[in-house]
C-alpha cells in the first residue's frame, strides 16, 4: 500500500519561509512524477510544482522565484521550500506521486489521479 505523508506546514507572517516535506512508504520517488498541489479557502485544487520523471521541475508562475522543489533520493523524501510567503499562499498543501504524468494544471477534486497524502496546512498572515 502506498502512503504519502506531508509535514512542515505552519503559520508564518508575510515574507516568511517554510519547508514542506513529503515522505513515502510503498513508493519510490526516484524516476517518478511528484507534484505539489494546494487548495486555498474557497479555491480549487491548484498545481504548484511538478518534478518530472527526468528530474526537470515545472512551477506555476506564482511559485517561480519563490518556491523550490527538490528530492533526496537516498532518503526518499521530496521537499518544497517556500520563501517570501504571501497571504494568497494560505492553503492545504498536498504532495502527489505517480509513475505517469497524470497532472496538468488544476484538477477537481484534489486526490484525483495517482497517490496523494492528507495534506499539511500553511497559513500566512499579513
Amino acid at each position: 500500500e502506498v502512503q504519502l505523508v506531508e509535514s512542515g506546514g505552519g503559520s508564518v507572517q508575510t515574507g516568511g519561509s517554510l519547508r514542506l516535506s513529503c515522505t513515502a512508504t510503498g513508493f519510490i520517488f526516484d524516476g517518478a512524477y511528484v507534484a505539489w498541489y494546494r487548495q486555498g479557502p474557497g479555491r480549487g485544487c491548484d498545481l504548484v510544482s511538478k518534478i518530472r520523471q527526468d528530474g526537470t521541475i515545472y512551477y506555476v508562475d506564482s511559485a517561480k522565484d519563490r518556491f523550490i522543489a527538490s528530492q533526496d533520493n537516498a532518503k526518499n523524501i521530496v521537499y518544497l521550500q517556500m520563501n517570501n510567503l504571501q497571504p494568497d499562499d494560505t492553503a492545504l498543501y498536498f504532495c502527489a506521486a505517480s509513475r505517469h504524468d497524470v497532472w496538468v494544471g488544476s484538477i477537481d477534486p484534489c486526490g484525483r489521479f495517482g497517490n496523494w497524502g492528507q495534506g499539511t496546512q500553511v497559513t500566512v498572515s499579513s
